[in-house]
């Protein structure tokens, strides 16, 4: 059972979790998209997610940003630089102009962690702004380079996606923000810092709202896509009101990031088996 647990904190710890929820994120374009997903492209998602997310969860604490002296994160460090080997062997498959679109996202994504100046702040420490920064980031993985993979128009239904994209992920950070409260530095004025964790709640359940009617402003809409916003909306705005379970250990980093993967999941099993 130990070791069944290391394993399972292992999973959660080197950002395997979530990139599999990115991953899940950017295959739900390919299919509103119409279109069959590119494996490098997912590839590159998933070992990039890896990378990214766990430079700017230990990178930031090591010296140098590469020197760890944890073990268990020395043990993370090299399954990241193997994840960047493989992310560099995918991003090389990949069009011209995703690599653009990366660099551009892996800028903003670098800032976020590292300050662009010796003594300035880094983007993530910079009051109020860290969660649209993620925010952006996100959509930009998980849809625009998937649209620009399809070579699909950025027409008025991209950008109706990308910001119910971007309304998604705000809504994921909320029960991160709800639970690390406590441990943030006062100075970043986070969401609950600022409105409190109440009202925190009730601006996540209208942004979810606000999500699910964007879907009836794109020029063309499916009865299965507003069927499966609808459950997603169900299953957010229960997350954000189940105050308690944010605070237990796995709630929020294993289920709540688990979300995209389940709605993933509706788009496959329609697909394969009705």
């Amino acid at each position: 059972m130990r070791t069944l647990k290391a394993f399972f904190d292992f999973y959660l710890d080197a950002s395997i979790h979530v990139a599999f929820s990115v991953l899940a994120m950017a295959g739900v374009t390919f299919h509103l998209l119409g279109s069959f997903s590119d494996l490098n492209l997912l590839g590159f998602i998933f070992f990039s997610v890896i990378v990214c997310y766990n430079f700017i969860k230990y990178g930031v604490e090591a010296y140098k940003y590469i020197i760890v002296s944890n073990a268990y994160h020395k043990v993370i460090q090299i399954f990241s630089f193997i994840s960047f080997v493989f992310a560099l062997y995918f991003l090389i498959q990949l069009k011209q102009e995703i690599w653009i679109a990366t660099f551009i996202l892996g800028i903003l994504s670098a800032l976020y962690a590292v300050p662009l100046l010796p003594r300035a702040k880094n983007l993530r420490n910079l009051a109020g702004l860290k969660v649209y920064i993620v925010a952006f980031v996100w959509a930009g993985f998980t849809v625009l380079l998937p649209v620009i993979d399809t070579e699909s128009p950025l027409n008025w239904d991209f950008w109706v996606s990308f910001l119910q994209r971007f309304l998604l992920v705000l809504v994921l950070i909320i029960p991160f923000e709800i639970r690390d409260m406590q441990w943030d530095d006062k100075g970043l004025r986070t969401l609950p810092q600022v409105l409190g964790v109440p009202n925190t709640q009730k601006l996540g359940v209208g942004l979810t709202v606000l999500f699910f009617l964007l879907t009836f402003l794109k020029d063309e809409v499916h009865l299965l896509e507003v069927e499966f916003r609808l459950v997603l909306c169900v299953a957010l705005i229960w997350v954000l009101l189940a105050k308690r379970k944010l605070y237990t250990k796995y709630f929020v980093p294993f289920w709540v990031e688990a979300i995209p993967i389940f709605w993933f999941c509706l788009f496959w099993g329609v697909e394969n088996y009705f």
